[in-house]
């Protein structure tokens, strides 16, 4: 298993995440989010696997400014948008090859192990 765990220090989700590979024993690789982005490619790959770039928006981020402009621009630029302002993901997002998840999600991460 390949995992990556996108997050920041401060997410408590992010920390449960960590938590949880670690009580399995599993590998896996931290980015932290302020410090280093997702790139294009990742971020593409993570969108293809959640269904899309809605389900990885977070409601309750404290950038609302920039969440309300993701909402009502061209489709075409709210990728761009959210690569720059990165801060408005849902957090911790965990990559195993082509598949993804955005939240907490130990129910779908037992199946990959």
């Amino acid at each position: 298993m390949n995992l990556q765990i996108f997050g920041t220090n401060k997410c408590f989700d992010t920390k449960k995440a960590q938590r949880y590979f670690k009580e399995r024993g599993v590998k896996f690789q931290l980015i932290d989010l302020k410090e280093k982005g997702m790139s294009r490619g990742e971020f593409v790959s993570v969108k293809q696997a959640v269904g899309g770039l809605e389900a990885m928006l977070n409601e309750n981020c404290k950038d609302k400014d920039t969440l309300a402009l993701i909402k009502y621009i061209a489709e075409e630029d709210k990728e761009a948008k959210v690569l720059e302002n990165q801060q408005v993901l849902l957090t911790p997002i965990v990559r195993n090859g082509k598949m993804a998840t955005v939240g907490y999600k130990p129910e779908v991460w037992k199946n990959w192990e």
